[in-house]
């Protein structure tokens, strides 16, 4: 079954949405899009790493991710710049290093516009394999730590009060979006994975009554435009990665028009069936 190109497309996004959708929910409870950016521009350090100490591409950007992620966490905590001045500086900083590096190794040849976008019609067994292993754990440890997390998403003082301790929490968390973050760079590129983070969460909140009716219809929406966007890839012979965050923006706008207009459209709908 998976030696069809495009099915193991459809098999990789499908996992990507389904894990991207349910971390994406904190990413916007928590108001992080923009340390998704970071770690997500992160990437291509990692990636110019692997190249020039011939180590796997998603080993090196998964820790490379990791500690940005901890870097910024102490940075944080000194107080020097305030959260969006250092993540825009360790974002930016990050990208441009790559880059350079890349640059340096004429030795080597880079697909630059797969690394910003994706390739997810090149995947491979072992990609699928990494993205189901990782997202898999990824979940697990999600899982084990929701209430904690959320605890901590709701008020880090309440939480600490309680005898938790927030910080660790937020480290787990962002030790997750950074292998999100790794697992992903192959299949939707380092610009548009904080998209698939956050679009679906986004179109999921209007019809959720809670927490995790929010994340399991994230995870939902996440699927359905990773589908939707290969099969319109696929007819349209458009890129497939930006056709993904595309589709994923359609159910964003569908979600924004009221539920009870809809609800009257349906039943209009109905209605004119029958008689």
């Amino acid at each position: 079954m998976l030696d069809d190109f495009f099915t193991r497309a459809l098999v990789a996004g499908v996992g990507v949405a389904v894990v991207a959708g349910p971390l994406g929910c904190f990413v916007i409870w928590r108001r992080m899009a923009y340390f998704g950016d970071t770690l997500s521009h992160a990437a291509l350090l990692g990636v110019s790493l692997s190249l020039l100490l011939e180590i796997n591409t998603t080993l090196a950007v998964a820790g490379v991710s990791v500690l940005l992620a901890v870097v910024l966490l102490f940075l944080r905590r000194s107080d020097t710049l305030s959260s969006d001045a250092l993540l825009g500086l360790l974002s930016h900083s990050a990208l441009a290093l790559g880059l350079v590096c890349l640059a340096f190794m004429t030795w080597v040849r880079v697909d630059l516009l797969g690394l910003l976008f994706g390739d997810i019609l090149a995947v491979t067994r072992l990609d699928i394999a990494m993205v189901y292993g990782g997202g898999g754990l990824v979940l697990c440890v999600l899982a084990l730590i929701w209430r904690r997390l959320f605890a901590a998403t709701v008020s880090a003082d309440l939480a600490a009060g309680e005898g938790q301790q927030p910080d660790r929490t937020d480290l787990v968390f962002m030790v997750l979006t950074a292998a999100v973050i790794a697992i992903s760079l192959k299949i939707i590129g380092a610009l548009l994975i904080t998209a698939l983070l956050i679009i679906p969460a986004a179109a999921a909140r209007r019809f959720s009554a809670s927490p995790e009716q929010m994340a399991v219809i994230a995870a939902l929406a996440g699927a359905l435009s990773a589908i939707g966007g290969l099969y319109a890839s696929l007819h349209y012979d458009t890129p497939s990665g930006p056709s993904i965050v595309v589709a994923a923006m359609v159910l964003f706008a569908v979600s924004l028009v009221p539920g009870g207009l809809i609800v009257r459209r349906m039943g209009a709908l109905i209605r004119g069936d029958r008689s």
